[in-house]
């Protein structure tokens, strides 16, 4: 009993010296509160009409005739893309798409009209500015569907003329028609699959920094054997005690996310609302684990972090919402792994996108769970340097 009490009093005295630190220091609020809030909130506004609309893009007609005009009043009536200005030459539309004035234009040749009357192929260009990757894409998209559609309106304008039937018109222009029914994201938006990933990435980030910053923070201020000394020279109580507030703080944050979109902002989900919960703290245990056993391979406060940052930041890349990892080389694919984002995002997709139940993805579940478990591999190495290192600048 005296043990307990022992262990339950040093337990209180290193939980009381980190919401000590917590409340004196600015930077963990501003970490591990305001600048995740912040980019909740950042995201879901910026993307809430789910794609960039009205992408200001030029016009360089040299046909100037019914059929260019046509295809420009058609081109004006798409969504994604405004026509901003039109351009007397290319030399004209270029600086001005170098000048960022414009995203991209269209380039409708001499003699695209006699082209078309005459069964000849015309020549219709586009240019974009692709250094910009989303809009430039998305004016990509739009620029190809008018130079498409341009073709099968005259098409079309000439079989009625030759006496065809819609339905044999529609055969010709359009043999195969899509019947599309998408699983999970019905309404196609673009918000809902972005934000419920790129999100807890985001906090996963902070997690990894926040979680080696304040360990390296006690070696660097000079806190290190204070912290062993009311811990008792434990370390699995020093760093269980640390990590509590961090733990809560960031699991709430994480669940308020979950609140803001899934709830407030009504974005779909397939799955009770306690297992994307339970899903969310684990990532939050995962990433304090990973970044707690980063530390302690190298226990250095610049190093740790790099190694913290550069991790979070090519989470991004690998966890496979934006390219898939089943393409990419199979070393990679098995260093995908390694990221706890890698094995949320495959729970996120089966789970709570798709709705299939936990069993589903238990392998990335025990993934996930292995990264709680990494800082046992070092907790030696860690004591040793809270209580013999000094901090080097």
């Amino acid at each position: 009993m005296k043990k307990i009490k022992e262990i339950l009093g040093a337990f209180l005295d290193v939980l009381g010296l980190e919401l000590h630190n917590l409340s004196y220091y600015p930077i963990y609020w501003c970490c591990m509160v305001v600048l995740p809030l912040l980019v909740i909130f950042f995201f879901t506004d910026i993307m809430q009409e789910e794609l960039p609309k009205n992408l200001p893009v030029g016009i360089v007609n040299l046909d100037n005739t019914t059929t260019s005009r046509k295809i420009i009043r058609k081109f004006d009536s798409f969504q994604l893309t405004d026509i901003k200005a039109f351009y007397p030459n290319v030399t004209e539309a270029r600086k001005a798409m170098q000048k960022n004035e414009i995203y991209g234009y269209l380039l409708l040749p001499k003699g695209l009209s006699e082209d078309l009357i005459g069964n000849r192929q015309p020549h219709v260009s586009f240019y974009y500015n692709n250094s910009i990757l989303l809009a430039g894409s998305l004016a990509y998209k739009e620029m190809r569907a008018i130079s498409t559609m341009g073709n099968s309106a005259y098409t079309l304008a000439k079989m009625q003329k030759m006496g065809y039937t819609d339905r044999d018109i529609m055969i010709f222009l359009q043999p195969i028609t899509i019947d599309e029914h998408p699983v999970g994201n019905p309404y196609l938006n673009y918000n809902a699959y972005l934000s419920g990933i790129i999100l807890p990435s985001c906090i996963a980030l902070f997690i990894f920094l926040m979680t080696a910053y304040s360990i390296g923070a006690e070696i660097k201020f000079g806190r290190s054997k204070t912290l062993m000394m009311k811990a008792h020279n434990s370390i699995l109580i020093a760093l269980t005690g640390k990590m509590l507030p961090h733990t809560i703080i960031f699991t709430l944050i994480i669940w308020f996310y979950q609140y803001w979109l899934y709830v407030h902002l009504g974005f779909p989900y397939e799955c009770p609302y306690w297992h994307m919960m339970f899903v969310g703290y684990l990532l939050v245990l995962a990433s304090q684990g990973l970044a707690i056993f980063i530390f302690g391979i190298m226990p250095s406060l610049r190093m740790s972090m790099s190694i913290c940052a550069l991790w979070g930041v090519l989470s991004f890349s690998i966890s496979g919402f934006t390219f898939p990892v089943d393409a990419m080389d199979p070393s990679l694919r098995l260093l995908s792994w390694l990221f706890p984002m890698r094995n949320y995002f495959m729970i996120y997709q089966i789970n709570i996108f798709h709705g299939y139940p936990m069993h589903y993805a238990f392998e990335y579940f025990v993934a996930l769970s292995a990264f709680i478990f990494l800082p046992i591999l070092v907790l030696k190495h860690i004591k040793k340097a809270l209580n013999e290192f000094e901090y080097i600048p």
